[in-house]
């Protein structure tokens, strides 16, 4: 059944911040840590997972009504692996050395369980608008914890931003920030951070209700 008390604010702003993918939901966790090793890769990850989320959603939504129950997820695949036929192509096209620096984790976002997860749990039991919403909500907000590790793993790893220096050559690089291991520090230090603003956020919301009461 559709969701009919959420505003349409609310439906794209949920992915930003509170339901995000990465750092709420903790889903996408493979090319989260392995492909944010540069700010540039994380961001061209988080675009093509976005335009997937948004084309699969579309299509989900307008289809739910002729798609089988049964033969449900394997429809959701067919659509998913479409659009990233497309993205993994159109890559190419676009940017041959940079499709070699992601390899096959633009394939790999067939499996992955957000894009999935939406069309089966959202854009199947929603109107084509309010899926649009969340597709694009989702996509920004795994962008958005994509590029923040990787802003972060590139400047102390390379002392470089998409690829301009911006860092003293006297500056010691941590090597150990583009290796995998350097995915998973700088995962853990924004779900610390992530974590306290929002008890933050509840503590004052909890303050604000008692003042009120």
């Amino acid at each position: 059944m559709a969701i009919k008390d959420v505003s349409s604010t609310d439906e794209f702003i949920k992915g930003l911040w509170r339901e995000n993918p990465v750092f709420a939901q903790v889903l996408g966790m493979c090319p989260a840590l392995a492909v944010s090793n540069t700010a540039i890769n994380a961001l061209t990850m988080g675009l093509a997972t976005t335009f997937v989320l948004l084309m699969s959603g579309l299509s989900v939504s307008t289809l739910r009504n002729f798609i089988p129950r049964e033969a449900r997820i394997v429809s959701y695949i067919s659509i998913i692996a479409t659009f990233v036929t497309a993205v993994d192509y159109l890559l190419q096209a676009i940017s041959l050395e940079l499709h070699r620096s992601l390899g096959a984790f633009i394939a790999l976002i067939v499996v992955n369980c957000l894009i999935l997860g939406r069309a089966e749990a959202f854009a199947s039991k929603n109107t084509l608008g309010r899926s649009v919403l969340d597709a694009l909500g989702m996509g920004a907000g795994f962008t958005f914890a994509l590029l923040s590790i990787g802003i972060v793993r590139e400047v102390l790893g390379s002392g470089s931003l998409f690829g301009v220096a911006v860092l003293p050559d006297t500056f010691q690089t941590w090597t150990v920030m583009v290796l995998p291991s350097g995915g998973f520090f700088a995962m853990a230090v924004w779900l610390l951070v992530v974590n306290r603003v929002k008890e933050r956020q509840a503590e004052a919301e909890k303050l604000a209700q008692e003042a009120t009461s």
